[in-house]
């Protein structure tokens, strides 16, 4: 898995400016024509992707943690929530929680998740290429084709898809 990790970031950074290249041709693509052309490379790609053998996004990125993320968390490690963000979080220039380190601190060794039932919204809508409105996150997905490389693989595609 770790050279498929690392032949993937090659490829995904040696692709970039390429797939950058496609984001007007989606954008010229009507709003739910093009959630239907994502969500349908979602479930394709999805068939038979398993994100228990990549976890890349959760040993390389950060979710943005909601406030409502905190406190369930908080729970769970019978936390105070200002105690779990002192813990685990930080505020980013934006500022969102994410957090301080990575690879996310509830990253199993086996790439499960400590916390999966209780995982903050990022994460459960993660990649996010099966949701409404992707026009409003073409330049996140794009940013994504680093991370994940079933949105890799979709921008892939779309490159053929959407040559016009």
């Amino acid at each position: 898995m770790g050279e498929f990790l690392e032949d993937f970031g090659k490829l995904s950074k040696s692709s970039f400016a390429q797939h950058k290249k496609m984001l007007p041709k989606l954008k010229r693509v009507k709003s739910k024509e093009l959630d239907q052309h994502f969500a349908k490379a979602h479930e394709e790609k999805f068939q038979y992707m398993d994100c228990l053998t990549c976890a890349n996004c959760c040993k390389t990125t950060s979710p943005i943690f909601l406030q409502t993320d905190i406190e369930r968390l908080a729970k769970v490690f019978r936390m105070k929530p200002s105690e779990f963000t002192d813990e685990y979080l930080f505020r980013d220039a934006d500022g969102d929680f994410v957090l301080k380190s990575a690879p996310c601190p509830f990253l199993n060794s086996d790439n499960t998740c400590l916390v999966y039932e209780e995982r903050p919204k990022a994460c459960r809508e993660y990649p996010h290429t099966n949701r409404k409105n992707m026009h409003g996150i073409l330049n996140l997905t794009l940013r994504n084709t680093l991370v994940c490389p079933v949105v890799f693989e979709i921008f892939q595609d779309f490159e053929k898809d959407f040559r016009k």
